[in-house]
Formats: structure tokens, C-alpha cells, sequence
């Protein structure tokens, strides 16, 4: 069975690769990536021994703070004090902060369900032996100038529930889950299936740096594959705005949208994904402003999650910026993203081609000859 499985595989690469048509560009392509990963592993490289480094050495220096108790300069302690606010105060310009032989005195308004978080965390800075809390708590920010604004703060998180890991802890994470790859070889039974996928979720987390979840497929739109373009059209907004909400226009200058069915507020849209292989689903807009904006989101039964907006703005020359923010979450999530790019399914660079088709449509009248709909070719 492996065997017909490995020739199946060999043949299929084969009849990709050594095609009379589009073989030789296919292996150009592919020999492209190759070379860009190389790149992109040695600076990965670079950035990882450099952070792992500095990791090192803040260790060392925390671990020989343990036995040296020395005094800390009182602008040094107000200055650790106030860059840990950021972590758990949603305004710490509001807090003020001062300092005497270690003695730290907390004043100004905050919101209380943030007090606690906050002398938790100063009480934890190195060189503070006691806090004084003078703080003017409210229960909310109405009527508070100082607590207009601002962002809700998680506080400090275990790195590995971050979202985004450091390089370090990334190579750490890779390591631990290439050890348990490792042992799966050698276990059995159940104990074998579970360090083995155990250790490909982290190598695979590690890798990537995204979530589970995402990897698999089975996150928000908006977690997944990010792509945003700028282009400008020498045309009025108006009219850039009614090409877009023609939806008919978008085979005639997209290269893989095959067809496009309207149905009240939604549509169904027919496109040939990697390897020629079509994908259909249905979206809805969520959102129309009149020659300024547009966005939408694939419905919850859609094979591609996805979601998106388009932006219309004068350039001042009489023209139209067009700008388009696109978040997907293919099929099998960024497995099924890196196993398209292999195919050449490259979603930003198609996207560069697909807006200069619709610039040259919409600026001379005439419809490409490379979309998915063609204009036919005169004689």
C-alpha cells in the first residue's frame, strides 16, 4: 500500500513538473520559493540566536539579583514602575508615580476592577519594598477626563498563551515537539499516536507562529491569511463604486472567478482554485456606505472563510484610491494556504494582477483577455 501511495505521489509530481505547457514555468516558480525560504530561514535564524541570546543574559542577571540585595536609585524604580502600567492599565498617563528608598506612592484616578491588577504588579518590580495606594478609584469613566479612551490591558501573560511567540520561545517550542516526534518512534500503542501528534502541533505552532485553531481551519476569517492593496484608477469615485457593486464585472478581470450568482442580498461565487480545482461560496455584504465603502463575509457553510472590505477615496487628481483588505482561512486552515502556494495559488500577488486588470478596464472600457471571462480577441 505505501508503495502504491509513493508512486501515485511520484507520478503526480511528475505529470506537474515535466508538463509540455506550463512545466518549465511551474519549475522556475517552485525553484523561486525555494530560494526565498532559504532567505527567510537564515534571517529567522539570525533573529532567534539574537533573542535567545539576550534571553540568556537577562536570566543571568535576574538569577545573580537573587543574592546581591543592592539599592535602587529612586528615578531608576519610577521608571521600572511606569513600564509595567502599560500591562494592566488601560490609561497609566493617569497614574503617577514617585518614589522614596523604595517606599513607591501610586496616585490619580483609575477604574477598580483595574486596582488590584495594578499594585499586584508593582508590588512584583524589582527594587519595591512597599506601595501606598492614593489612587481616586470610579467605577466607570463618565465625567473622567483622565479615563477617556484607552484599551483594556490583559495584564502579563505567560508567553505561550500569547498569540504571538518570541523567537526563543518558538525554538523552544520546536525543539520539545521534534523530542516527542522523536519518541513516538520508539512508544506504542496509544502512548505512540500521542506524542506524535502532540510533537506536530508544536513543531507546526512553532513554525508558523499562529494559533491551533487557525492551522487547522477553525478560526475566524480574520485570523487567518491577511492581504491588503492600494491602487489608484483615473476615474471619478462614482464610477469605480458602481463598477464594484456590479458583481458581473468580476469575471471579466479577476483570472480565477469563473462566475458570480446574485440572490437578493447574498451571492454565490464559482472560483478555480490550486491546481484547477473549483471552490464555491456564498457571501453577504454587511455593510454599502454610497461611493466610500463596502464590506462583506462569507456565510457560516462556506468551503473559504473569508471576509473583506474595499475602500473609495478621492486621490486628489480626480481619480479614485482603491483600497482592499482580504482575510481568508482556506480549506485546512494554513496547512491548506502552504500546500496552495506550492501549487502557485498566490493570493497577493494574483491580487496584483486581478486590480491593474480592473484599472485598465475601467480606464479605456476594454476587457482583458486574461480574466476568467475574456474578451474575445479581435480578428
Amino acid at each position: 500500500m505505501n508503495r502504491i501511495f509513493v508512486g501515485g505521489t511520484l507520478g503526480a509530481l511528475a505529470m506537474y513538473f515535466l508538463d509540455p505547457r506550463d512545466g518549465r514555468r511551474r519549475r522556475a516558480r517552485t525553484r523561486d520559493k525555494m530560494v526565498h525560504a532559504a532567505r527567510v530561514l537564515n534571517d529567522a535564524g539570525k533573529v532567534t540566536a539574537r533573542d535567545t541570546a539576550h534571553r540568556a543574559r537577562g536570566m543571568w542577571a535576574t538569577t545573580r539579583k537573587l543574592f546581591k540585595h543592592e539599592g535602587v536609585p529612586d528615578e531608576v524604580l519610577v521608571g521600572r514602575v511606569r513600564a509595567e502600567l502599560g500591562r494592566v492599565v488601560s490609561h497609566p498617563h493617569s497614574v503617577e508615580v514617585t518614589a522614596a528608598g523604595g517606599h513607591v506612592t501610586l496616585s490619580g484616578p483609575i477604574l477598580a476592577e483595574e486596582v488590584r491588577p495594578l499594585l499586584r504588579c508593582v508590588r512584583r518590580v524589582d527594587g519595591v519594598r512597599a506601595v501606598s495606594d492614593r489612587l481616586a478609584v470610579y467605577e466607570d469613566s463618565a465625567h473622567v477626563s483622565g479615563l477617556q479612551g484607552g484599551h483594556p490591558r490583559p495584564g502579563s501573560r505567560f508567553e505561550l498563551m500569547q498569540d504571538n511567540w518570541s523567537p526563543a520561545a518558538r525554538l523552544a517550542t520546536a525543539s520539545a515537539g521534534a523530542a516527542m516526534l522523536l519518541a513516538s518512534t520508539r512508544a506504542r500503542g496509544g502512548m505512540c499516536a500521542l506524542l506524535g501528534l502532540s510533537g506536530g502541533a508544536l513543531l507546526a505552532r512553532a513554525a508558523t507562529n499562529r494559533n491551533l485553531m487557525a492551522l487547522l481551519g477553525l478560526a475566524r476569517a480574520s485570523q487567518g491569511i491577511v492581504v491588503q492593496k492600494t491602487i489608484d484608477v483615473d476615474a471619478p469615485v462614482e464610477q469605480v463604486f458602481a463598477f464594484w457593486t456590479d458583481y458581473q464585472n468580476f469575471p471579466r478581470f479577476m483570472h480565477n472567478v469563473r462566475e458570480v450568482q446574485v440572490q437578493e442580498d447574498r451571492s454565490t461565487w464559482l472560483v478555480t482554485g490550486p491546481a484547477g480545482v473549483p471552490v464555491q461560496w456564498t457571501s453577504k455584504v454587511v455593510r454599502l456606505e454610497p461611493n466610500s465603502f463596502i464590506e462583506w463575509r462569507s456565510l457560516y457553510d462556506s468551503t473559504v472563510k473569508h471576509e473583506g472590505s474595499v475602500r473609495f477615496q478621492p486621490n486628489g487628481s480626480g481619480g479614485t484610491r482603491v483600497t482592499v483588505r482580504l482575510c481568508y482561512l482556506p480549506p485546512a486552515g494554513a496547512f491548506g494556504h502552504a500546500v496552495a502556494s506550492m501549487f502557485g495559488a498566490d493570493p497577493k500577488a494574483e491580487m496584483d494582477a486581478d486590480l491593474l486588470r480592473m484599472k485598465t478596464m475601467i480606464e479605456t472600457g476594454r476587457a482583458p483577455h486574461d480574466a476568467a471571462r475574456p474578451a474575445p480577441r479581435e480578428s
